[in-house]
């Protein structure tokens, strides 16, 4: 899968999982806010990761992913 396909997987997944509309998911937007996340629904984010992209994510290592686009960083450079 190129880079290019992972992002719209991850976007699709994304939009389906938390109820929004794809064109809200841009490479600079804070996934908290966008996602309008709690500490709920981010285990609900890391759960979605790790079983559709089979990328184990450590709770310190997701700390520090807040755009879209160190998340598509994140699981490309553990899915590689």
């Amino acid at each position: 899968m190129d880079r290019e396909e992972l992002i719209q997987k991850i976007n699709t997944a994304l939009a389906e999982e938390f109820e929004i509309d794809q064109s809200v998911i841009t490479p600079d937007a804070d996934i908290k806010e966008t996602l309008e996340l709690d500490s709920l629904s981010l285990v609900d984010l890391v759960a979605l990761i790790e079983n559709d992209f089979g990328v184990k994510i450590k709770g310190s290592e997701m700390a520090g992913v807040r755009t879209f686009a160190a998340l598509y960083d994140y699981v490309a450079e553990r899915t590689q």
